[in-house]
């Protein structure tokens, strides 16, 4: 799945506009200005698209894990996590949202998408673990798609 219909997916699921999406990158750490988070939320074929790397996606994740949860300022900022693949975009947006293993169970029945707990766990598990297992782009694609239907009714 591409960066570009992650952010679009999540900017949607929250009802957010494109200068709050600029400012939670920011809250993650890194400039941007609306002007790019625009050409990011664009449409591939439309004029001004700009595709989203990887690095601007996890200071977008790491803002909004602050956004939803609030920054501790006791404690210092994490590294971001590079390359970005599926799984981690799951794991910071469970962790954004406060979702539990039942929550995710829920989320993805919802939008039709049956999956059992230890294939759930095996996504969350470091690669290279026995029982890792990674996510793919229809599994991350219903999991934003049952998200919206959960937050937006």
């Amino acid at each position: 799945m591409m960066n570009n219909d992650v952010l679009r997916s999540i900017r949607y699921t929250l009802d957010i506009s494109d200068g709050k999406l600029a400012d939670i990158i920011r809250l993650g750490g890194l400039e941007t200005t609306k002007a790019q988070v625009i050409a990011y939320t664009k449409k591939e074929e439309e004029d001004g698209f700009e595709p989203c790397s990887d690095e601007v996606l996890a200071y977008f994740l790491d803002g909004l894990v602050f956004f939803k949860r609030g920054k501790d300022e006791t404690r210092p900022s994490l590294p971001i996590e590079l390359p970005m693949t599926n799984n981690i975009i799951l794991k910071k947006l469970r962790v954004a949202f406060e979702l539990k293993e039942e929550d995710l169970l829920a989320i993805l029945q919802a939008s039709d998408f049956p999956i059992s707990k230890p294939e759930l766990s095996a996504l969350f598990r470091k690669p290279g673990h026995n029982n890792y297992r990674p996510c793919g782009e229809q599994l991350l694609r219903n999991f934003l798609r049952g998200l919206t239907l959960r937050i937006r009714g």
